[in-house]
C-alpha cells in the first residue's frame, strides 16, 4: 500500500519500522526532523510537510500524542484533510477525545475521505514486533481496504463495528481499567513494604496466580524495582488519559470515582518535576504518602 505516518516517537516509529519491513511505500512526517531521518534511513521517504505526505497516499496514519495536534494537523492549511485525496483513509491510532474524532470524522465525510480510528494495545516494544492489538472502527469498506497495513501492524485484532467512536470509547475505558491496576498494585505494595516484605517477592506472589496478566507482570515489575525511568506511557500521557475518561463519562453521565485517585497522583508526580516518567510513578506518590521513601 501507498501509506503516508505521521507521527514519529516511541509508538509511531515502531508502527512505521513494521511498514517499511513489510515493503509497503512508505512517506514520514514529524516535527522533529531526527525522527523522520531515522525512518527514512530504513527505507522510507521523508516528507517535506503534510501536504507532501498526503500526495498519492491510500492511507495516512496518525499516532500524535493529543486532541490538539491531531486537529492541527488534520484540519490547518495544508494539513490531512484539505490534501489528502477522495477516497483515501485516515486512520487514527492515538488515544483521542471522543469529541474530537466526532468532528474530524465529519470533515474527512465532507472532503470525500474517510476516518476509521484504530486504536492500538500495547507498549513500544510490541509496536516495533507487530505484536500489537488493533481495534479498528469504521466503515466496513475501509476497514477492508486497510487490512494489508493492520495485518502486519498486529497480532490481535478487534473490529469495533462502523462508528469510530467504539474504538475511541474501549481505548478510553480500556485505559481507565489499566490506571486503576496501577493505583491497585502501587496500594498493595504500599502495604506489604510497610511490613516489611520484600517488594519483588510481593511481585512474585501476586503474578503468580490470579494476577499472571501483562498489565500486572509490565507494571508490577517497574514498581517493585521503582524503575520508574522504563517508560511506556509518560505521566503526562497518563494525565491526558484520566481528563479522556472523565469527558467521556461526563458525555454519558456514567461515574467513574477511581479515575479521581489516580488522576490526583499523576497530579502530584507532575507538580515534582516528574512529567516524563512512566505514569506508574502515581505508586511512586503512593509510596510517599505511606512514608516510604
Amino acid at each position: 500500500m501507498k501509506i503516508g505516518f505521521v507521527g514519529l516517537g516511541r509508538m509511531g516509529g515502531g508502527m512505521a519500522s513494521r511498514l517499511i519491513s513489510a515493503d509497503h511505500e512508505v512517506t514520514v512526517f514529524d516535527p522533529v526532523p531526527a525522527a523522520a531521518a531515522k525512518l527514512g534511513e530504513q527505507g522510507a521517504r521523508v516528507a517535506s510537510d503534510l501536504a507532501d505526505l498526503c500526495f498519492g497516499r491510500e492511507l495516512v496514519i496518525t499516532m500524535l500524542p493529543n486532541d490538539e495536534i491531531l486537529e492541527a494537523a488534520a484540519t490547518g492549511p495544508g494539513g490531512l484533510i484539505a490534501s489528502l485525496p477522495q477516497g483515501a483513509v485516515h486512520m487514527v491510532s492515538g488515544t483521542h477525545g471522543v469529541g474530537a474524532i466526532e468532528r474530524l470524522v465529519e470533515a474527512h465525510r465532507a472532503a470525500g475521505q474517510t476516518l476509521v480510528s484504530c486504536t492500538v494495545l500495547g507498549r513500544p516494544d510490541r509496536a516495533a514486533e507487530g505484536k500489537l492489538g488493533l481495534m479498528p472502527a469504521g466503515p466496513a469498506a475501509a476497514i477492508d481496504a486497510i487490512r494489508p497495513a493492520l495485518s502486519v501492524l498486529g497480532e490481535r485484532l478487534f473490529e469495533l463495528g462502523e462508528d469510530p467512536l467504539s474504538s475511541v470509547a474501549v481505548k478510553i475505558a480500556n485505559n481507565f481499567v489499566l490506571g486503576c491496576a496501577i493505583e491497585a498494585i502501587g496500594e498493595g505494595m504500599a502495604l506489604a513494604r510497610r511490613y516489611g516484605a520484600d517488594p519483588e517477592l510481593f511481585y512474585e506472589v501476586l503474578t503468580s496466580g490470579l494476577f499472571d496478566c501483562i498489565a500486572y507482570r509490565a507494571y508490577g515489575d517497574v514498581i517493585a524495582k521503582e524503575d520508574w525511568g522504563r517508560v511506556g506511557a509518560t505521566a503526562t500521557i497518563g494525565l491526558k488519559d484520566a481528563k479522556l475518561a472523565m469527558e467521556a463519562a461526563d458525555r454519558k453521565s456514567v461515574p467513574l470515582p477511581s479515575v479521581n485517585v489516580w488522576r490526583d497522583y499523576l497530579i502530584s508526580a507532575i507538580g515534582r518535576g516528574e512529567k516524563d516518567l512512566d505514569w506508574s510513578v502515581m505508586a511512586r506518590e503512593q509510596f510517599r504518602r505511606s512514608g516510604i521513601e
